[in-house]
């Protein structure tokens, strides 16, 4: 079982990677992978008191996968990303790869998410507000993409109190 010293820091070139799709010869994998996922997620809430949702790449995993637990657990197997409105919004973003530091981001204020979920079903959900900010953040680490590289400006940048 994957622990919180298996969490990637940033700087660690694997967080920069594009993460490979999760093929149906390893669908037997995705239950271990999903418990590392939550295992690590629930240490991160245990240490900094926070922590909604996990991509696999944090852990090393280098598959399209995204943990989320927020009242359930669901898990996004291969998720695509469409219907993101023109309007966006500003945060203060955080990630469990770097858990002192806050970026301040702009997002989409909504989305449309298709996935497959643990059960290899094909499900699509409307996501708005938080949740859709948390998947954006979240699928950007799918694509090598961290939230320091989407800082609106250079002062973007705060530690957490």
């Amino acid at each position: 079982m994957k622990k919180l010293a298996d969490l990637l820091q940033l700087g660690d070139p694997r967080l920069y990677e594009t993460c490979a799709p999760v093929l149906p010869a390893e669908r037997p994998l995705v239950a271990g992978w999903v418990a590392d996922l939550h295992h690590v997620m629930q240490e991160i809430r245990a240490r900094y008191h926070f922590g909604r949702a996990i991509a696999a790449p944090q852990l090393g995993i280098m598959k399209r996968l995204i943990y989320l637990n927020i009242d359930r657990p669901v898990v996004f197997i291969n998720p695509e990303l469409s219907g993101l409105s023109t309007e966006l919004f500003e945060l203060w973003d955080d990630c469990m790869s770097f858990p002192h530091l806050l970026v301040k981001v702009r997002r989409h204020t909504h989305l449309t998410i298709d996935y497959l979920d643990e059960n290899w079903q094909p499900q699509t959900w409307h996501m708005t507000g938080d949740l859709s900010e948390l998947l954006q953040h979240e699928y950007d680490h799918l694509n090598g993409v961290l939230c320091t590289m989407r800082a609106i400006d250079d002062k973007s940048f705060k530690w957490r109190p």
